[in-house]
């Protein structure tokens, strides 16, 4: 049992990647007109793929490398994936093209999967069930800071600096975080040492999100649905392998003899499906029709990460002592009613409905995610904590691919493939964000009946039987 200054010390260690990589996905987005500048970049579609290389690639290698530190060592993949960061970080800082940019990034995302695999997996380790859910919620809690401080503090380095230096910095602080893992984690996790690794399985799952998420991305257009159709087949095929290997890459078995971490895994997958644009389309609402400017618009979406950020401790603490499924299912509902308010918005809503929308979805989201990842860990056993830990991952990279996916159908299906006009009216456009809106408010009923369905994680004990009473 590893003693509380040991657990303090892997929770600060764990929070400190729990900011890295949010910021790492989200930091460089303000920064691409810049870089767009600075390169002559040819092609829009290029440039996009700054931001879709790291997120295809730490996609596609989290649950294999999930699987490979149960194998072989959380703390030593843990490790290797900071040095990974360290050195893809240095290289994107010196980038002289946009193909070296572009392929430095995604060396970031195989770093980033590392420790997307590792990390919640170590956390659950050092910390007993009754004590999860508090340390889990603190963890969720800085991945929100990453990723809201992550655009304004891009914008800051890039407008005061050089976007280079968020990747210098970057580097700096992971090899910081990757000493202290070397010298302060203590314990060494590994399961099945000597098993073999299941290659064909790792590249059916790999060319599986490639087809997914490629064809989510583009579901508007011919070559998207059939590769999305493509992914469909490649997952039957991926599933038929798993089931016959005797070391799976991706255990099918805890999914199909455990319905907590079936559905708990559902569920966040829905979540994320139906809330992830709902920054792309609010801030279009703001600025195109509402008329605010960029940084006042910034400024109005922080109300929903700043909830999500204050309330995810208090909700992680509360799953260890109420049942996670009516924590996290309570928090879908309240997504669901955010998600209906902004379906009610017009060129004439006053702005305090959409921030109480923002408030809503904060609050619910809070609510959902620490102690729906909660019951992911707590539902398996030690052995396939980084199996679990790379699935909350996947889920939430897959959900923010789907939602952007069918955003993007809607506004196709409202508007062609026009780009949305400079100057009014903006009638299509806002009859494409309320539509996405219903859509996705539905999703989250939805989610909140797979919330429900997941079961209980803590079993009621049973009542000892009273032994009968001898007659005299």
């Amino acid at each position: 049992m590893a003693s509380l200054n040991d657990k303090r010390m892997v929770l600060l260690i764990t929070c400190m990647t729990a900011f890295t990589t949010p910021f790492l996905a989200t930091s460089l987005n303000i920064a691409l007109p810049t870089i767009n500048s600075e390169f002559a970049v040819p092609d829009q579609a290029l440039l996009n793929w700054v931001v879709t290389g790291f997120m295809l690639a730490a996609a596609i290698f989290v649950v294999p490398f999930g699987r490979i530190a149960d194998q072989f060592g959380r703390k030593r993949i843990f490790v290797i994936g900071l040095l990974v960061v360290v050195v893809s970080s240095l290289l994107c800082s010196v980038s002289n093209s946009i193909y070296m940019l572009i392929a430095s990034r995604a060396l970031e995302g195989i770093g980033s999967a590392m420790i997307f695999g590792t990390s919640v997996a170590i956390l659950t380790s050092v910390y007993p069930l009754k004590e999860r859910g508090k340390v889990l919620g603190i963890n969720v809690a800085i991945t929100y800071a990453g990723l809201s401080l992550g655009p304004p503090l891009g914008g800051f380095i890039t407008h005061f600096g050089s976007w280079r230096l968020i990747y210098a910095g970057i580097a700096l602080y992971a090899l910081i975080v990757a000493v202290l893992a070397v010298y302060k984690i203590k314990e060494e996790w590994r399961t099945e040492a000597s098993a073999a690794f299941d290659v064909p399985g790792m590249a059916l799952y790999g060319a599986m999100l490639v087809a997914v998420m490629l064809g989510l991305s583009n579901i508007q257009e011919p070559w998207g649905t059939a590769l999305f159709a493509l992914s469909l087949l490649l997952m039957g095929t991926f599933f038929w392998w798993e089931l016959r290997n005797r070391n799976p890459v991706l255990k099918i078995s805890v999914f199909r003899n455990n319905t907590v971490f079936l559905f708990s895994n559902l569920a966040a997958l829905i979540n994320y499906s139906a809330t992830s644009a709902v920054a792309f389309m609010l801030s279009l609402y703001l600025q195109k029709i509402a008329g605010f400017d960029p940084l006042t618009a910034g400024l109005i979406m922080i109300a929903q990460p700043v909830m999500m950020a204050v309330f995810s401790p208090l909700t992680g603490r509360l799953s260890d002592r109420v049942e996670p499924r009516v924590v996290a299912s309570a928090g879908m509902g309240l997504c669901a009613v955010g998600l209906v308010l902004f379906a009610l918005i017009g060129p004439g809503t006053p702005l305090p409905m959409v921030i109480a929308g923002l408030m809503f979805l904060g609050l619910g989201f809070a609510l959902f995610s620490s102690p729906n990842t909660n019951a992911i860990m707590s539902s398996v056993e030690k052995r396939d904590f980084g199996v679990a830990s790379g699935m909350v991952s996947t889920m939430r990279l897959i959900g923010q691919m789907l939602s952007l996916g069918i955003a993007n159908l809607i506004f196709t299906a409202f508007m062609g493939h026009a780009e949305i006009p400079k100057t009014g009216p903006y009638d299509l456009l806002m009859q494409s964000i309320q539509v996405t809106f219903v859509i996705m408010a539905v999703l989250c009923v939805v989610g909140v009946a797979f919330s429900i369905a997941r079961g209980n994680l803590r079993k009621v004990p049973v009542p000892p039987v009273a032994p009968p009473v001898k007659k005299s």
